[in-house]
């Protein structure tokens, strides 16, 4: 059975948000948030959407996304985190996009983001253009 429907979702700490594209024009919907099973809220969504027969005979495509950990990040709560990344990458979400204001400056001026006080860890292992390892991940890598 082929996909009728796709689903956006939102998960947020207030509401849940919908975005609903399949026969017509695309349907908007919006849930109080459970954040203590937020899948209840998306569960009620899709029921409120009339979509629940399209979930269990897999016409339905859900793609979800999460303001809930972007806030967490940029309040600065939650876990400790750590970013691992390519060995040589570890600056690479402090640079940033190439729209710098001095793109060939290597060092350029610090911008204050949720990232500049992440501590990033580089891991040597390496993946060619299929996904196939030219660096395998070992143990060591991972132990460090």
């Amino acid at each position: 059975m082929s996909v009728s429907y796709w689903l956006g979702v939102d998960t947020g700490g207030t509401f849940t948000d919908f975005v609903l594209l399949g026969d017509g024009e695309p349907r908007i919907h919006k849930v109080l948030s459970t954040p203590s099973s937020p899948e209840r809220a998306i569960l009620q969504g899709i029921t409120e959407l009339g979509l629940s027969d399209a979930m269990a005979s897999g016409q339905l495509a859900i793609v979800h996304g999460t303001t809930v950990a972007t806030n967490a990040a940029l309040e600065g709560k939650g876990a400790r985190t750590l970013l691992i990344t390519n060995e040589g990458l570890e600056d690479i979400l402090r640079i940033g996009r190439q729209n710098r204001p001095e793109l060939y400056n290597l060092t350029p001026p610090s911008n204050a983001s949720a990232v500049s006080l992440l501590p990033a860890l580089g891991c040597p292992a390496r993946l060619d253009a299929a996904g196939h390892p030219v660096t395998p991940l070992t143990d060591a890598h991972i132990a460090t």
